[in-house]
């Protein structure tokens, strides 16, 4: 396929948003205090969250899925990716985005025993779905579904959630750290995804003859489309 005027327009677009934020950074807390923007004041040094839209892709109907991690407040983990499976409810989408999320904590914490590094607390992981929450924490939950491998993936959280390997709790869609992973989101709710990533913008700290020496003029950036 040819590019088009609308492929340059974004193109253009992604590479003006590089350069105004060129300066940003991760920032790490170098404390436990608010490593959490859910409970402020909380002593967990760890954050883990999973999210997932439902059906997003029109052409395959398949789902997206997203993971965030952060140590002392900064992001040391993050994924967005397609479900390889096409789900018929956000509960599943949700259990599949939380499963993978779980591996990927589990594996992190292995890494933690090899470098000898105790977050001294159980993984947590955020969800913004309560049924998919209820599901793992419940007694005697019900999940309506034909497919077996999410019914597999749902038996196999509530197995670790059991055992304590994980405990999952439920928080607002306006609070999920990776609700940024799933879906495109308005100005107002980026610039809040960028805070919650931990990012910040660390051109005042910079010398500021490298600053000003370094900047380049939005139309040094712009993407021609001749074609002599």
């Amino acid at each position: 396929m040819n590019p088009s005027p609308e492929h340059l327009r974004y193109a253009n677009r992604v590479l003006s948003y590089l350069q105004t934020t060129q300066y940003y950074a991760i920032e790490f807390s170098g404390s436990v205090d608010n490593a959490t923007e859910v409970e402020p004041g909380d002593d967990e040094v760890l954050q883990q969250s999973s999210d997932a839209s439902f059906a997003d892709d029109p052409e395959t109907r398949k789902s997206t899925q997203g993971y965030l991690m952060k140590l002392f407040s900064g992001a040391i983990m993050w994924q967005s990716s397609k479900q390889k499976t096409v789900t018929t409810s956000t509960t599943e989408a949700e259990l599949l985005s939380l499963s993978h999320t779980a591996r990927e904590t589990i594996a992190l914490y292995r890494l933690f025993e090899q470098i000898q590094f105790d977050p001294q607390h159980q993984p947590r992981i955020l969800c913004d779905n309560q049924q998919t929450v209820g599901l793992i924490q419940k007694e005697r939950p019900q999940l309506i579904s034909k497919l077996k491998h999410i019914d597999i993936h749902n038996f196999w959280l509530r197995q670790i959630h059991k055992d304590g390997k994980i405990t999952v709790q439920w928080v607002p869609t306006t609070d999920m750290p990776a609700d940024g992973f799933t879906k495109p989101l308005s100005a107002e709710k980026h610039s809040h995804f960028v805070k919650q990533l931990g990012l910040v913008d660390i051109s005042s700290r910079i010398d500021p003859e490298y600053v000003s020496g370094e900047d380049i003029d939005q139309d040094d950036i712009q993407i021609s489309s001749d074609t002599e």
